[in-house]
């Protein structure tokens, strides 16, 4: 089974090195490409100074664009199994190996890195426990499956969500509202216990006054895709 990491990257110069050695240390057997989604740092020129697998776009796209575009390149590329993985060191590495070992044994298509399951290491802040409570118990009641972490960016996959991911994936803000639309086809959404760290540098580019429009974006997107169903 080929599998491969896609690591969304913006603006992540002080954390992209040490998230691939994180990667190839525990995690050896996982392939791994970083999408840099026209950063204004020096990420793009610290991967090519340390020979990292890297992808440029040449326009900023933003977080759904940056990893459809690792979509596409798993798709392409013949990838079994694709995960999004976080370029500023929240994931770690070690858990990829037992999620796809999960997968398959469950016949997942889908596999989330939940931090609440078992409600160890960082839990994010009061306000984003907040949006990620309200968005569970949302996609509960519209769809009956129960996911604790649906923002969660550390998300695995199999190859026919990979194709369909490569195809059509949301553009902003893509985790709560993707994670309906394979619910709504029929597939199988599991999640995973893991921990996961604080990023190692720098600041989220999610503001309070975003995550009232995050909130208000997401909920609209997803009840859209629940009248999309019933057409």
């Amino acid at each position: 089974m080929k599998s491969i990491v896609i690591i969304p990257a913006y603006n992540e110069e002080k954390s992209i090195v040490k998230t691939v050695q994180d990667i190839c240390e525990h995690a050896p057997e996982f392939d791994y490409i970083i999408i840099n989604d026209c950063s204004t740092d020096h990420t793009l020129d610290i991967c090519r100074e340390n020979q990292l697998h890297v992808l440029n776009l040449p326009i900023n796209l933003g977080i759904g664009g940056a990893v459809q575009t690792g979509f596409l390149y798993a798709y392409t590329n013949g990838y079994d199994y694709a995960v999004q993985f976080d370029g500023d060191g929240q994931h770690d590495a070690r858990y990829l190996q037992r999620m796809r070992d999960y997968m398959e044994e469950q016949k997942a298509d889908m596999l989330i890195g939940s931090r609440f399951l078992e409600k160890e290491g960082f839990q994010s802040t009061g306000m984003r426990r907040f949006g990620i409570r309200y968005f569970s118990v949302l996609i509960k009641l519209l769809t009956g499956v129960t996911i604790t972490d649906p923002t969660s960016g550390m998300r695995m996959i199999n190859r026919d969500i990979i194709a369909l991911y490569s195809e059509s994936y949301p553009k902003d803000y893509p985790e709560p509202e993707s994670v309906v639309s394979i619910i709504n086809r029929g597939k199988k959404v599991l999640e995973y216990p893991v921990e996961m760290r604080k990023r190692m540098e720098g600041t989220s580019s999610i503001s309070p006054l975003k995550s009232v429009y995050y909130m208000i974006k997401v909920t609209l997107a997803i009840l859209i895709e629940m009248l999309r169903k019933k057409v």
